[in-house]
């Protein structure tokens, strides 16, 4: 006897007519045809069932304060930082909860149930950082939030910084996090990356940078970051986010650098949406992308995952949460067109972020956790054309969230009643 049982379902890895079995909040069988009874049974009727979305890149602590305490005129990095400078001395830990948990429930709704959120460490009080820790518990039964620590105004330029990431890190949260161009030289961003390596390698912590978020070809930091992971046997456990300064550095020096993280065991976070939003603002023509160079990565053999980043905060006025509208970016700007490519944005947000946050018994293999999507697709290249309807979302064999299906209704002389944009 199942507790539930998802019949007639379509694999990622294009297996089809797949019945998957669960009890007691784990997958238990996972073939044609099981046999027995369940408490419950979901007829996939041939649509794709997916691992749950991972967001491996994101800032909870400022989602959904759009407009506070103004609107982000010109859409730019520098006004976005200025705005969330403003705004801090009057941020509430009831506020940041409040955020946090609406946002919380759009993730579920769209089958995103992982993860990494950066939180600001620069203010004395870590207002964001208590409020975030009490979230963290608070969405626990249903959804993974990791945490990371991250300097916003720099380590070593903003005064106290560094006892306030530790003192973060004391409380509970999971991730080293550092923004070695921001601070005030290249030597200090270099300086940074090795106090922050050293401080996770002390403490068996993993470590995520935002990292030469930037247009200069002169930004160096990965390389520094690639460099300490292998010199402290970080291997696996760090990842550099953003790295924008690729689209505007020679071909000579990434044939020497992807080689330098793929040793180093170093993943890569791109994020698509805001990439090509905040990048390249000083360019007339041609205009640079800003976005890093995910194919080259994939093709060195290095994991790369995308990131949302924001949503309605002061760097950014969109979103929802959809980490499939995230792919879509992602598949575009990296021009990923190729059949196997746009598969490679699909497990970008879902099985190599996990992956990179360390997920314990994520997938669809018998023993994993009972967590799993229900798309309205029958591939993962038409989940993303489509930014698939979430027919449903299971969280340890519990259905959390249902969409009913996409359909529209025509009235059109002979023509069909109905369309769902599936061939």
């Amino acid at each position: 006897m199942f507790d539930l049982i998802v019949r007639h379902c379509t694999l990622p890895d294009g297996r089809s007519h797949q019945d998957i079995g669960i009890s007691k909040g784990r997958i238990t069988a996972l073939h044609p045809a099981i046999a027995g009874n369940a408490a419950q049974e979901i007829d996939a009727a041939g649509h794709l069932v997916s691992p749950p979305f991972v967001d491996a890149h994101f800032h909870m602590d400022s989602t959904l304060s759009y407009g506070q305490p103004r609107v982000n005129q010109s859409g730019t990095l520098l006004e976005g930082i200025a705005l969330w400078g403003e705004l801090k001395p009057h941020l509430t830990q009831d506020a940041i909860i409040e955020r946090a948990l609406r946002y919380c429930d759009w993730a579920v709704a769209k089958g995103l149930l992982a993860i990494r959120s950066h939180v600001d460490v620069c203010d004395p009080r870590l207002l964001a950082v208590e409020a975030l820790l009490q979230v963290k518990q608070q969405v626990k039964p249903y959804l993974d939030l990791q945490l990371v620590a991250f300097p916003q105004d720099g380590v070593l330029r903003s005064p106290g910084a560094l006892a306030q990431l530790t003192r973060a890190l004391d409380m509970g949260v999971d991730v080293v996090g550092g923004i070695p161009h921001f601070e005030r030289t290249m030597a200090d961003g270099a300086e940074s990356v090795r106090i922050l390596c050293e401080l996770a390698a002390e403490r068996g912590l993993r470590v995520d940078m935002h990292c030469d978020e930037s247009d200069d070809p002169l930004s160096r930091h990965i390389e520094i970051l690639a460099s300490q992971t292998h010199r402290l046997g970080l291997h696996g456990r760090v990842a550099g986010s953003h790295l924008t300064y690729m689209h505007s550095i020679d071909n000579y020096y990434v044939s020497k650098l992807l080689p330098l993280i793929k040793e180093a065991g170093v993943a890569a976070i791109a994020n698509p949406l805001i990439n090509i939003t905040l990048q390249g603002r000083h360019d007339t023509y041609p205009k640079r992308r800003g976005m890093t160079r995910v194919p080259e990565m994939l093709a060195a053999g290095i994991d790369v995952a995308f990131g949302h980043d924001c949503v309605m905060d002061p760097w950014y006025s969109l979103g929802s949460g959809d980490m499939l509208e995230v792919a879509h970016m992602g598949l575009h700007v990296a021009q990923m067109t190729g059949q196997a490519a746009m598969r490679q944005c699909f497990e970008a947000v879902t099985t190599t972020p996990a992956r990179i946050l360390g997920l314990q018994g994520y997938g669809l293999d018998v023993g994993c956790h009972a967590d799993f999507v229900l798309l309205q697709a029958r591939d993962p290249v038409e989940a993303i054309r489509l930014r698939a309807t979430r027919l449903a979302v299971v969280r340890r064999g519990q259905v959390i969230a249902r969409t009913p299906p996409t359909v529209a209704t025509l009235s059109l002389p002979q023509r069909p009643s109905t369309i769902a944009w599936s061939l």
